[in-house]
């Protein structure tokens, strides 16, 4: 023992720290030494590997030199593991992934994966790992090894992609804690600001003759990084990638290029089950017969203070899936596809795409459970599909509730082949546009027609950026990329062409003895001029972004079920019906907190609307007195293109914290010709002059040019080096 104790004391304390094999650590260098990664000036990662895994190995570890804390995040998220970092609050949350991601199904796709996906897997793993083995100072929230099956617990490129139907985070937690007390139900109204822009323009309508795409995810910000992948075995991919992914996930390469953005396309069920319980247990009924319910024991490990404690839950199963919620007194089962090594698969395979035909087999896979694409080549082709992975179903029930799960009637008989969805390929018009609206006016009126399709397929109805979009594509000329980022960046917001107008009506009908006729002259005049498109220095913008959220909420309903009124129905409906006080009141109100925060109503937007990037540092806040930058764009609530979310942390200006992230516009021909810009900056370390590097250009809407052959990125770079070095 003497002797043992002697020994670990003559050994160097890296190699006792070390979590690594001198095997494993072997492999890495010499994977690393097959990967050359250049930074360019703007801090944006080339990685050149000779094979496809050892790009992949270069480009994982580049991810983490930019932002290690989100590459793990994400997994630990995806692993159901936030509450052990986060504490008690995310108990619920990691149930509710438990329930719905598994991870022992992940393992054995990773055992069974084909050999070219398996050496991507290990590949994934390994450059994280030598990341970690390399930088000892880097300290891991929580893991400190990734495995290569990791990467298989996602759906697609985005880590929000969890689909849930309207079941509640609240509706689980009431359940798996047996709290039956009756509660009226409130459907989830979701997130109505973000999503995507994409738009495709075929040769007959550009002044080269060649197709272009534009790329304008609106997503959180710093979401993902900006990255260039290219191997000797045909891989050449430019664009975004979600942190701790190792596909590029909206981008292009020499022959094509694709952009998602999100729908509302039903891909996930709930089912009422019909439960009984004996002396031999519980069962649920399908097709007259009784099944015993799958029940599993989940026990999720929370951080509370120093100590890590664990809560077990018992959970239920049917045929149908995870038991998620109650109500009305009936056991409420979700049917969903939130874990799928076939997306992953897909995901790849599309980047390696060289022509149309080959794009089309990759959707010919049905894995995409979250997206729309937005598609253009080399060739001149522009394609729409809307959706991708859909479960057939019949249409006489209404699969925006609850069906009954009883009954086989309501099972899902397969998944719909492409040609069966609602897409769109080489419209007449020469444009195609996508705002996570409906797909029936992607191409306006050569659009696919509704009644050709279930409701299931494409619930969505129109918005306002739908409307800008196709009012913008709709008038002729001939497009450049600069055109291109000219109409992605319209500040014209087409809501307000519909509620101005009616507040005016509702000012011109105030009697002459109210008192808010004199109050509200100067603003009303003010919105009168108005033009409805923000700008930095308009007072008038700043009174419509303040007033209209005060408005009636079901403006603001862009996602919608089968059946009801979309958000310029409902707007419209609303300008129509509405009372004087129901325009005035909130203009009033909006007068006041001006005057509150700012001592003055008339305020120029750019002074309220603010770009500020946080350390991320804890406890950091958003702070009037620090540094910032003015942002003349608007929310794309209200049908702005551009679209920035801003919103008030307990201070008098607005931050943006969401919307135009990565944005990219790209030419095909024989030479490829793009331009991006990214919010911030690449970098997620506060101390790296890529951090904020691009802010003035994001703030602006200026965008850089892409380094997209390497004779270029040679030429502009900052440093060259090995992973390691």
């Amino acid at each position: 023992m003497r002797n043992l104790y002697l020994l670990l004391l003559l050994l160097p304390l890296q190699l006792l720290a070390q979590k690594f094999t001198p095997a494993e650590i072997s492999a890495y260098q010499a994977q690393a030494n097959r990967v050359q990664i250049i930074r360019d000036h703007w801090g944006i990662p080339h990685v050149y590997g000779k094979t496809d895994a050892d790009a992949v190995f270069g480009l994982l570890y580049a991810q983490c030199e930019d932002d290690f804390k989100r590459v793990e995040l994400n997994y630990i998220e995806k692993l159901g593991r936030l509450a052990e970092v986060n504490g008690e609050k995310d108990i619920f949350n990691d149930l509710q992934i438990r329930l719905l991601i598994d991870s022992t199904e992940a393992m054995a796709d990773y055992q069974k994966a084909q050999p070219w996906l398996k050496k991507l897997l290990d590949a994934y793993a390994a450059g994280i790992n030598y990341y970690l083995y390399k930088n000892p100072q880097v300290k891991p929230a929580l893991l400190h090894r990734f495995k290569p099956w990791y990467a298989l617990l996602w759906t697609d490129g985005s880590i929000g992609a969890i689909n849930t139907a309207d079941l509640t985070l609240g509706e689980l937690k009431k359940f798996y804690t047996n709290d039956f007390t009756p509660t009226a139900y409130v459907p989830v109204i979701k997130d109505q600001q973000s999503g995507s822009n994409g738009f495709a323009f075929a040769p007959s309508i550009t002044e080269s003759g060649h197709a272009i795409l534009y790329i304008n995810p609106h997503t959180t910000f710093y979401f993902r990084p900006e990255v260039q992948v290219q191997s000797e075995e045909g891989l050449n991919a430019y664009g975004a990638v979600t942190w701790g992914q190792f596909f590029v996930y909206q981008g292009f390469n020499e022959h094509c290029g694709w952009m998602h953005t999100s729908n509302n396309v039903d891909i996930a069920d709930m089912y009422a089950e019909k439960i009984t319980k004996t002396d031999k247990g519980l069962f649920y009924e399908y097709d007259k017969k009784k099944y015993p319910v799958g029940i599993k024991k989940v026990d999720i490990r929370y951080k509370d203070g120093e100590a890590l404690k664990t809560r077990s839950f018992t959970t239920y199963f049917t045929n149908n899936g995870p038991v998620m919620a109650i109500r009305d007194g009936k056991w409420i089962s979700l049917k969903s596809k939130n874990r799928n090594t076939q997306s992953l698969v897909q995901s790849w395979v599309r980047t390696k795409s060289k022509n149309f035909a080959d794009y089309q087999k990759a959707m010919d896979l049905k894995a995409n459970a979250s997206n729309n694409t937005v598609y253009a080549d080399a060739e001149g082709n522009i394609a729409y599909w809307h959706g991708n992975f859909i479960p057939i179903r019949n249409p006489s029930y209404n699969w925006a509730g609850v069906v009954d799960g009883s009954t086989s009637a309501t099972a899902w008989k397969g998944l719909h082949p492409v040609s069966e969805t609602v897409h769109l390929y080489n419209p007449p018009n020469g444009w195609l546009q996508n705002c996570n609206s409906t797909p029936f006016t992607v191409a306006d009126k050569n659009s696919p027609l509704k009644a050709n399709y279930p409701s299931y397929m494409a619930p969505d109805g129109e918005n306002f950026r739908g409307v800008a979009a196709v009012r913008l594509l709709s008038q002729p000329q001939k497009y450049t990329l600069e055109k291109v980022i000219a109409t992605g960046y319209d500040t014209y917001m087409p809501a307000f062409d519909i509620l101005i107008p009616a507040l005016l009506k509702a000012y011109a009908q105030l009697p002459q003895s109210d008192p808010m006729l004199e109050e509200l002259k100067a603003p009303i005049a003010l919105l009168k001029n108005w033009d409805y498109r923000s700008g930095e220095n308009s007072e008038a913008t700043t009174l419509a972004m303040e007033w209209a959220p005060r408005l009636n909420m079901n403006i603001q309903k862009v996602y919608i079920n089968p059946g009801e009124r979309d958000q310029v129905e409902n707007t419209k409906a609303f300008a129509a019906s509405a009372r004087p006080n129901d325009l005035l009141d909130p203009l009033k109100a909006t007068l006041a907190d001006l005057n509150k925060r700012f001592g003055k109503w008339q305020v120029a937007w750019g002074e309220v609307n603010r770009f500020q990037r946080l350390t991320g540092a804890i406890n950091e806040k958003y702070d009037d007195n620090a540094p910032s930058l003015p942002v003349g764009f608007g929310s794309a609530m209200w049908g702005q293109l551009p679209s920035y979310r801003s919103s008030l942390f307990k201070t008098n200006k607005r931050y943006g914290n969401s919307g135009n992230s990565f944005v990219c516009v790209v030419e095909f021909g024989k030479r490829i010709r793009a331009k991006s810009v990214l919010a911030g900056g690449n970098s997620g370390d506060p101390h790296s002059k890529h951090f904020n590097d691009q802010a003035l250009l994001y703030s602006k809407g200026q965008f850089k040019d892409v380094l997209f052959y390497k004779e270029d990125v040679v030429k502009n770079a900052e440093r060259t080096y090995k992973p390691g070095e």
